[in-house]
């Protein structure tokens, strides 16, 4: 018998279990990383941990606020996944989502009187089509010239926040407001209600719904069926008479719409009006959330609420002198971590003779 030698060999399939198990050993790794540099500064990181865990889900108003915070993400994150279900890299969602909230809003402000309980839909429903109209700006483009998705939809954010800088510094800034770049708040009877006795808005329920019918759509209709093999090879697809165009309109027109109507959900659940930076990195954050939920529509809602408690503990411990960009270096951190440890979802070790052929990492 010859020597053995240890190689990384390609998984035939790999278990969910494995895959959670993994997850979170990086998750660790990444926390721990971040970590060091917390110790560096001079700061116990065990200590940072516990108390932005304690304020982010260690109290009833703590965890309300937590998924208030995390609404946004988990609508931007449900439509970056949908884009990356079929290899498109929308990074634009940061723009979709402020043309959603700035359209809708300007509608309700400036807009023909709309009856109090139509208000809501219909900020809701031109913020949609807002966010969906703005991707096609990068969707035609690639679906009949092959022209990068990825720089049109990066682009085009900053288009859209110049222009939302441009509307509340200028026409749309609210007189009397102690000179503030706010637009004036839109009427009460477009808030948004909560629920739970709690400030959590009906943004959570639509989100919710979203997922679960996301989940269904790939997984039992035709369209959802198509997208899943132009994924794995557009020469296959185009083989088995699957319009790749066509699709490729679909899943961007659906990816700019959920990051639209995150717009008008903010607007009208939280702020009541619009303001500069409104998107506040959520559509680069969806990114993250998106590549650590697997692009699976149910555990986006998980993962969101977790990145919204990390953003609002790193808030917390800024009285103790932390910077509230841990939560940005944390993010950042968990990302690297966890790709890099999908090389342990893909291959595992496995000893091997000199003459044994096998589907190496190579």
């Amino acid at each position: 018998m010859g020597k053995k030698h240890l190689v990384m060999v390609r998984r035939d399939k790999t278990p969910v279990r494995l895959i959670v198990i993994n997850t979170a050993i990086f998750v660790v790794l990444a926390l721990a990383f971040c970590g060091i540099f917390m110790l560096a500064q001079g700061f116990n990181p065990v200590s940072i941990y516990a108390q932005m865990f304690a304020a982010a889900f260690g109290s009833f108003s703590g965890f309300t606020e937590s998924i208030v915070t995390a609404i946004p993400l988990m609508l931007c994150g449900l439509g970056v996944s949908v884009a990356f279900k079929m290899n498109l890299n929308n990074i634009g969602a940061e723009g979709q989502y402020a043309m959603g909230a700035l359209t809708a809003t300007g509608f309700m402000l400036f807009g023909p009187s709309v009856p109090g309980p139509l208000q809501i839909p219909v900020m809701i429903i031109i913020a949609t089509l807002t966010g969906a109209v703005w991707s096609l700006l990068a969707a035609i483009p690639r679906a009949f010239w092959n022209v990068s998705e990825t720089i049109v939809t990066l682009m085009l954010n900053y288009v859209a926040l110049l222009l939302l800088d441009y509307l509340c510094y200028g026409p749309w800034k609210a007189a009397g407001g102690l000179n503030l770049p706010y637009s004036a708040k839109i009427p009460k009877t477009a808030y948004l209600p909560t629920i739970f006795g709690s400030e959590i808005n009906v943004g959570f329920i639509i989100a919710i719904v979203v997922a679960i019918f996301m989940y269904w759509f790939f997984k039992y209709t035709t369209t959802g069926y198509q997208i899943s093999v132009i994924k794995h090879s557009i020469t296959a697809a185009k083989y088995a008479g699957i319009n790749v165009k066509k699709n490729i309109i679909i899943v961007m027109l659906i990816s700019g719409a959920l990051a639209g109507m995150t717009g008008a959900v903010q607007v009208c659940g939280v702020l009541h009006r619009l303001q500069p930076k409104l998107p506040n990195n959520a559509g680069f954050t969806a990114i993250v959330i998106a590549y650590l939920s697997k692009f699976n529509p149910i555990v986006v809602i998980l993962v969101s609420i977790f990145f919204g408690g990390l953003s609002l503990g790193s808030y917390t411990v800024q009285t103790l002198g932390v910077p509230s960009q841990v939560a940005i270096m944390i993010q950042g951190s968990i990302l690297i971590f966890v790709l890099a440890g999908e090389i342990f979802n893909r291959f595992k070790f496995k000893r091997v003779g000199e003459h044994e052929t096998v589907n190496t990492i190579e």
